[in-house]
């Protein structure tokens, strides 16, 4: 089926990164940058119990990404790999999700670090990060595992 799906954003995700250049590859390489998620008042209701969560998924819209690969080059490699291998913004559907720690939530702002968003993305939703369910055992992690054995992934990696 190729129906054409319709998602609104519940909120904004804002944070210092004005530009992808200088944004840590993952939110994990820069624990003390915070950020905030204004969600729409509307929806603050749907936030009711997300205190007890240490992490939240925060899955959100890639919109200053005009451009769609099937091809990319991922950071911290020369050789191109399939987009749905890699992270990149320039996805079919430039959506994206990052793991970040829930700091605190007053009203309709969500408090957080370990920040790898751009200021003022669209938040499409939120989701609670549950150990039992969301971790895995016995992970492969196909053409990173190379950068991993041999150190090559810095502990604060940062788009260039």
């Amino acid at each position: 089926m190729r129906e054409e799906i319709k998602i609104k954003p519940v909120g904004i995700i804002h944070t210092p990164y004005k530009e992808p250049k200088g944004i840590p590859i993952q939110g994990t390489f820069e624990g003390g940058i915070v950020g905030k998620v204004e969600l729409f008042p509307e929806y603050a209701q749907g936030l009711k119990d997300i205190e007890g969560f240490s992490h939240i998924v925060l899955i959100y819209y890639f919109n200053r990404s005009k451009e769609e690969q099937l091809i990319g080059k991922p950071y911290l490699e020369d050789e191109p790999h399939g987009i749905f291998a890699i992270r990149s913004p320039h996805r079919p559907n430039h959506i994206g999700f990052s793991i970040v720690k829930l700091e605190k939530v007053e009203g309709n702002i969500v408090t957080f670090s370990e920040v790898d968003i751009l200021d003022d993305t669209p938040l499409l939703d939120i989701k609670p990060y549950v150990l039992h369910f969301d971790s895995r055992q016995d992970v492969k992690n196909g053409w990173l595992d190379k950068h991993f054995k041999t150190g090559k992934i810095p502990k604060r990696a940062r788009l260039k």
